[in-house]
Parts: structure tokens; C-alpha cells; sequence
């Protein structure tokens, strides 16, 4: 037989699916954002989650522990003042952890095996804010989502989101759309302009009828009515007064329960709130016996 080898070996001859330079081209660009979105969207379908509380705040908030560590190890003037400023922050990071625990008790994360789940925390998938609201859930045994992004100075996930729900996208945009499209609710914490954006965002949406209205709660009264001055938008006249009547403003995990319950929030409240192991097997994994006729959906923000 000829040698057909140099064949074999080309690259045109590999499946589209092994080819990696193909898959990279400029011109199948819309083909990989519509496999990031299948692919997290399956993944959810998988684990039942049928919506979700989106958690959004910094990545530079430490937990109470690391404050305290770094305080302790501190050695001069300016690193013990750093090290006290981060210790204040970090009442921040222990309200998301407490309010993810409750969310996740009370919101319908902890739903029998073959239930789907509601208002399941989910986040941005790193450090900081991020970190706190997986935890919380993770102390209750509840699923929680880490929604990650690639970054130049990589992100890597933190340690307490669900491994099978632990996600990585290329496209802001398409990370966007997963953390909006389920989302039941928003709370914002403290936070830069990773913050800002993911907020404003979401409020345009809201604001302008693109997306279905939903709770938005920020958590720490002194610091958004410092940084962002809402009354002044409206005196000038570029919002108006029911515009900054479309979230609240509260300081503790249980007034902003209440806030998001107040406007609207279904508690799906398991009957057996028993914590589950947030690594158990998806309900596809479990067999269609498992499986329940899907809720209609909301639609994706922009379609």
C-alpha cells in the first residue's frame, strides 16, 4: 500500500471537534460562545438549578481570619494601618458568608434529590466576596456556583464553590448572561468597578424593562451613600425618584433576607432542610426517574 501517512498526519484531516487551531479562528468565534453557553447551562440544567441569588463584591476583602493573621504579622506603622483598615473590611466578608447560609437555607438550595433547586448563591467564583458567599453556602451543605473569568493576571476559583458548578469563561459577555438570566435576586457588597459594573448593569436592565424586576439589596449603608451619591443623580435631574427606589440598602444578612422577601423573593423552603452534600451526583447522573418537567424559564436579559 502507498503511504498514505502525511495524510493521516494533517491537520485538515483531524475532527473539527480535535482540531484546536481551527476552533480558534476569528471566524468560528460565535461557534465558542455558543459552546460556553451550552456548556454551563447544561451543567445547571444537570444540578437542577432553576434560579439563583447572585452574590457581587470584592475580590480585596479578606475573611476575618486572614485580617487578624495579617495584623499579627504586621511590622511597621503602615502595615499594622493597612492591616487595621482590612480588619474593618472584613465585617463585610462574614455578612455575605451569613447571608449566603441563610439564602441557602431558606430559599429552596437545599430541595430534595429530585426537586429542583432555588435561589442557589452564586457568584463570580473568586476571592474575597466571592469567597465569603460560597462558603456560606458550602457550612450549610448547599450547592453554590462559582461563575469565572480569564483573566491576564489569572483567577484562580476559591476553595468553597461546588466543584461541578465551578465554571470558566473567555467572554465577559457570556459570563454576563449566566449570572443574569437565573437570577431571582442581587445583593451587592462593598466593592470597585468589577462592582460597579456588575451592578449598574443589571439595574439598567431592570430599570429599563430588559430584564424582569427582581430584588437588588447593597449591603453597607455608609459605604454606598459615600461613594455613590444616588440623590444628587436625581436632583440634576438624570434618574428619576423611582429609579433609586429599585434596591435597598441594608447592614446585616437578616435585614437583607427581609429586603428581598419584601419585594418579591419566593422562598422555596425544602420540606426536609436537612444540609445535603453539595458534591452529590447531578440529577442526570441520578437517572430520568429523577427528573421533573422543567419551570419555564425567564428569558435572558437582551434575548
Amino acid at each position: 500500500m502507498p503511504d498514505n501517512g502525511a495524510q493521516r498526519r494533517s491537520r485538515s484531516y483531524k475532527l473539527a471537534i480535535e482540531d484546536q487551531e481551527f476552533l480558534l479562528r476569528e471566524e468560528m468565534r460565535a461557534f465558542r460562545f455558543g459552546m460556553e453557553f451550552a456548556k454551563a447551562d447544561l451543567s445547571l440544567r444537570d444540578w437542577g438549578i432553576r434560579s439563583t441569588v447572585v452574590v457581587f463584591g470584592s475580590a480585596r476583602i479578606p475573611s476575618r481570619e486572614t485580617a487578624e493573621s495579617e495584623l499579627a504579622e504586621a511590622r511597621d506603622a503602615t502595615g499594622r494601618k493597612a492591616a487595621r483598615r482590612r480588619l474593618a473590611q472584613s465585617v463585610h466578608y462574614e455578612h455575605a458568608r451569613e447571608f449566603a447560609r441563610v439564602v441557602s437555607l431558606r430559599g429552596g438550595a437545599l430541595a430534595p434529590a429530585s426537586a429542583h433547586r432555588d435561589n442557589v448563591i452564586a457568584t463570580g467564583g473568586g476571592p474575597g466576596i466571592m469567597e465569603a458567599a460560597n462558603r456560606g453556602a458550602a457550612d450549610v451543605g448547599a450547592p453554590s456556583v462559582g461563575f469565572n473569568i480569564t483573566l491576564p493576571s489569572e483567577q484562580v476559583p476559591n476553595a468553597y464553590s461546588t466543584p461541578g458548578l465551578t465554571f470558566q469563561f473567555h467572554y465577559f459577555a457570556m459570563r454576563k448572561m449566566h449570572l443574569a438570566m437565573r437570577a431571582n435576586a442581587l445583593a451587592i457588597f462593598p466593592g470597585g468597578f468589577g462592582t460597579f459594573d456588575e451592578f449598574f448593569e443589571i439595574l439598567t436592565l431592570v430599570q429599563t424593562k430588559k430584564a424582569p424586576m427582581v430584588p437588588i439589596v447593597l449591603f453597607g449603608r455608609d459605604y454606598w451613600t459615600e461613594v455613590l451619591n444616588f440623590p444628587a443623580l436625581v436632583r440634576h435631574g438624570m434618574v428619576d425618584e423611582r429609579d433609586i427606589a429599585l434596591f435597598d440598602m441594608v447592614d446585616d444578612p437578616e435585614e437583607g433576607w427581609a429586603s428581598l422577601v419584601r419585594r418579591g423573593l419566593r422562598a422555596h423552603t425544602p420540606v426536609h432542610d436537612t444540609p445535603k452534600d453539595p458534591a452529590e451526583p447531578p440529577l442526570r447522573a441520578r437517572g430520568a426517574a429523577g427528573r421533573r418537567k422543567p419551570a419555564a424559564r425567564k428569558p435572558a436579559p437582551g434575548g
